[in-house]
């Protein structure tokens, strides 16, 4: 049935989707080709912990049989995409990365891969990611270290590595993980791809796996996003991925809004708290800042309230959930996840119950100062993390404890308020880059709509062959 040219790899999720709905292509051949993929190259990188390969096959015969018949079908009909380990996909493992879970099956798909079955996506593979989701680097204890496919002395970022790396290999035209911190977003600046952290409660979120319901305070800020290649990838699986479900007592059943005519405000944010970033991401931003203007939006320069109250607030929590979580898995984790537990505590402030307190005041207040400025500017573009992507090893540095927390100001920023954010890969550096826009709550699609013109200003990430030695220009 196969009478393209380009070998099916290459496609983004949309032109999949369209080419298996056209009958163009088999479901079947999408999902062997990229089974074909992952055999070729991720020994490589290592993003693909397992494959899922003889349901997936099976399933998408079902899809071509549905076709064949002429149902009626969703828009991700006969599409594979991979997730991270740390989301229930029922009759797979849900490690968190960690040994001692290696055995934890699920039985029952979390709420939001639910939703993409029923769109017509396929489970194809599981991605990598470190020990518990614990670090900005792709280290597992149970199945080693991710490599960027671009440098390997270069972290691939966290902890949603292994699907960042898987996508711009082309090993998956779509990836799913979660941010608690910048994990859908920094592995996107590190790779080079595009990904959505949606508002805290937009996307419907539980687990029959340990930890079935989690209670530490900065675990309502985690959040379950798509990453993709390309925006329009993104947007299609978020908005599967957002229908309602009962499992998920924080969900949110907010109306899906589109963008009305003409072009949003959006306030620029060169040096996040006043501090300096890396020259390659100050371009970067100055690119999709060119880019947006060029689109017919407003472009000013100008920060958002408080940004550096937003990461103190962030660090005051994280600080009393390490304090909990360190005697019950700190004797679980692999050694390098030990040492970044223990540096990530050494620079953060002692736990301390009026500082939680407070932190919860401050973004009550925060979160109503944001909504009055984004009445003005509902868009911020700004950098991801300050720095492009570190060397290997280096996040387990003492000396970095502080600056790797200061690097990610402007991510975290947006976790501790629940707010959207979609990165955008902007190509035409040394290393792969991406920025943010940050829209006000529920306003994805703002985001996505922005994120689409500095794309389409800048070009999509085509997939690619993995460096295994050193680096390459991507000038």
């Amino acid at each position: 049935m196969n009478n393209t040219k380009t070998e099916l790899w290459k496609l983004g999720a949309s032109e999949l989707a369209d080419c298996i709905r056209k009958r163009s292509v088999s479901s079947r051949e999408a999902v062997q080709a990229h089974l074909d993929r992952i055999a070729a190259v991720n020994g490589d990188v290592n993003a693909v912990t397992s494959t899922l390969a003889g349901e997936a096959l099976a399933a998408a015969d079902a899809a071509d049989a549905r076709l064949s018949q002429g149902e009626a079908v969703g828009p991700l009909h006969g599409v594979p995409f991979t997730v991270k380990e740390n989301i229930d996909v029922a009759g797979s493992a849900t490690t968190w990365g960690a040994a001692f879970l290696a055995g934890q099956v699920a039985t029952e798909d979390a709420p939001h891969i639910a939703n993409l079955r029923a769109a017509g996506g396929i489970p194809l593979a599981r991605t990598n990611l470190p020990d518990f989701a614990l670090r900005w680097h792709t280290d597992s204890g149970i199945a080693g270290a991710t490599k960027n496919p671009w440098d390997p002395r270069l972290t691939p970022g966290g902890s949603s590595g292994g699907e960042a790396a898987a996508l711009a290999t082309g090993m998956t035209p779509l990836g799913i993980g979660n941010d608690l911190g910048g994990s859908l977003r920094w592995p996107a600046q590190c790779c080079g791809i595009s990904s959505l952290k949606p508002t805290s409660g937009r996307v419907p979120d539980a687990a029959v796996t340990i930890p079935t319901d989690p209670t530490l305070g900065i675990s309502f800020f985690n959040v379950q996003g798509p990453l993709a290649r390309r925006v329009a990838d993104v947007r299609l699986a978020f908005e599967a991925m957002i229908a309602a479900s009962d499992r998920d007592p924080k969900f949110v059943p907010a109306a899906s809004v589109s963008p009305a005519a003409g072009r949003s405000r959006v306030a620029v944010v060169r040096k996040p708290g006043g501090l300096d970033v890396d020259p390659a991401v100050a371009a970067a931003v100055e690119r999709a800042a060119e880019a947006l203007a060029a689109a017919g939006y407003e472009v000013e320069d100008l920060e958002p309230p408080e940004v550096m109250t937003c990461l103190e607030g962030w660090g005051s929590l994280l600080a009393s959930d390490l304090a909990v979580l360190e005697p019950l898995i700190g004797p679980l984790m692999s050694e390098d996840t030990k040492r970044f537990f223990e540096i990530a505590s050494a620079g953060l402030p002692p736990p301390d119950p009026a500082g939680i307190q407070l932190a919860f005041g401050n973004r009550h207040r925060l979160l109503r100062e944001w909504a009055v400025f984004q009445r003005t500017h509902p868009l911020v573009l700004a950098p991801i993390g300050a720095q492009p992507a570190f060397e290997v090893g280096a996040d387990l540095d003492p000396a970095r404890a502080e600056s790797g927390l200061l690097d990610m100001r402007m991510v975290v920023a947006v976790n501790f308020l629940g707010l959207p954010a979609a990165a955008v890969a902007v190509p035409g550096g040394e290393l792969p880059m991406a920025v943010q826009l940050i829209g006000p709550r529920f306003r994805e699609d703002l985001c996505l709509a922005a994120a689409e013109a500095v794309e389409t200003a800048v070009g999509a990430p085509e997939p690619m062959d993995p460096v295994t030695t050193a680096g390459r220009s991507l000038a």
